[in-house]
């Protein structure tokens, strides 16, 4: 990995040549989304077949869109004993972290007459996304439905891309079905966020989309926004690693390499205050490459998103840490939990060299759909929040009223709306 000298003009360029992998910079691929989305939108189902025969090789109709408990059972059989515990158990911790977010309906009444509050209802019927082809994320099938179930969500659809053999993988089938997904479909890509925000003859709209997804995913989700609510458009993996002397070389290059070898446009920083970490870490991460599957994928995307920096500072690394608001933020140094009182910005932070990013992947409990691109400045991770809706709660009484019905008639005179005057100026006419 190359090694810089953090400036002002390092961090400008890094900033804007991390902004490069957003979204927001594929427009030429906006066209063929929106014409998939359309025609969903126009032909429904019949779309449908015909782009999952065409993307995904795989012949489905009516009859077999629906994943049937037959070939549920079929899964069970065929995911080993000893990962169907790990799955449960990850799932129980994700379950007790989410737990911990819910929120309630609270009432606040006066002697007056006045009850003001709020009533936390959750979403009626919501979709999620989940990614299929060679890979396989039964990690997050678990961060989307739990906390959808733990909010009491009543209806979980799960959309997912069938083999070319017209079946979903069993690990992620097994997934759904142990954290409580109502139905899934065998439908990928952006047709599939196309059918949960329009809905077909076979598969009902929804009332908001979760889940990552490659590019046309992530465009898809962005057009139907507004019809639909989403959680967020992901961008590709990130970590940044906040380091100093102390740190064990060998854990951060291992950690660095943990995401990139996701794609060729994840990103791996390390920001660091010691010269001799920054060269050893540069040297460990050559040795690893050459021994792990994915060594070709990593060794491109250090090439292109590939960042070792050496600050004169820890402050000056904080500093750039918050600037870059990564996905992924780990701190190793003397003191990380003091170092942690100063980050504003990240989606997961994990403190101290035995919390290596993959913990929160996929057994800590944290949902791992984390915020992207710089987003952390403004977003936060997929949470029981985003499956509530909130409905302010207003009841006053005449006497209530009455003591300030003046103020609320002269606030309103003075925007000019007399007829929100008069709404309560009636109700104390003579």
């Amino acid at each position: 990995m190359r090694i810089e000298k953090l400036d002002e003009s390092t961090k400008k360029n890094l900033l804007a040549d991390l902004l490069k992998r957003s979204p927001d910079n594929y427009g030429q691929y906006e066209a063929g989304v929106r014409e998939i989305l359309n025609e969903v939108k126009e032909k429904g189902d019949k779309a449908v077949f015909s782009y999952t025969e065409k993307f995904d090789k795989a012949k489905i109709d009516a009859s077999n869109i629906l994943v049937t408990e037959e070939e549920v059972k079929e899964a069970y059989g065929q995911v080993e004993n000893s990962l169907l515990a790990i799955i449960r158990k990850s799932l129980k911790n994700i379950e007790s972290y989410h737990a911990k977010q819910m929120q309630y309906s609270w009432f606040d009444s006066k002697p007056d007459g006045t009850i003001l509050g709020q009533k936390v209802t959750a979403l009626r019927r919501v979709g999620v996304y989940v990614p299929g082809g060679k890979a396989v994320y039964p990690s997050s099938v678990l961060m989307n439905i739990v906390p959808a179930k733990v909010a009491g969500v009543r209806e979980i659809i799960m959309t997912t891309p069938p083999g070319a053999d017209g079946k979903v993988n069993p690990v992620t089938l097994v997934a759904a079905k142990e954290a409580g997904a109502t139905v899934v479909y065998k439908v990928g890509g952006a047709q599939a966020i196309a059918v949960l925000a329009y809905g077909t003859e076979s598969i009902p709209k929804v009332d908001k989309i979760t889940g990552p997804g490659n590019i046309y995913v992530a465009l898809a989700k962005k057009a139907v926004y507004g019809h639909v609510s989403i959680d967020s458009i992901a961008g590709p993996s990130e970590i940044l690693v906040l380091a100093d002397e102390t740190a064990n070389p060998r854990y951060v290059a291992a950690d660095l390499l943990s995401q990139a070898e996701h794609d060729e446009l994840a990103s791996a920083i390390l920001v660091t205050t010691s010269q001799e970490l920054a060269q050893k870490v540069s040297l460990e991460t050559d040795e690893f490459i050459k021994t792990l599957s994915r060594g070709e994928i990593i060794q491109k995307s250090l090439d292109n998103y590939g960042h070792i920096l050496l600050a004169d500072s820890l402050e000056a690394a904080i500093d750039t840490a918050n600037e870059i608001a990564s996905e992924h933020l780990e701190i190793v140094t003397k003191d990380p939990f003091t170092v942690m009182t100063k980050i504003r910005n990240a989606g997961a932070i994990f403190i101290g060299e035995y919390s290596s990013e993959p913990l929160g992947d996929y057994f800590a409990g944290p949902n791992h759909i984390l915020p992207t691109n710089g987003t952390a400045k403004f977003f936060s991770p997929l949470s029981v929040d985003d499956f509530l809706k909130k409905s302010s709660i207003i009841s006053y009484s005449r006497e209530a009223l009455e003591v300030v019905h003046l103020d609320i008639e002269k606030f309103a005179q003075a925007e000019q709306l007399t007829a929100h005057a008069n709404s309560i100026k009636v109700r104390f006419d003579k």
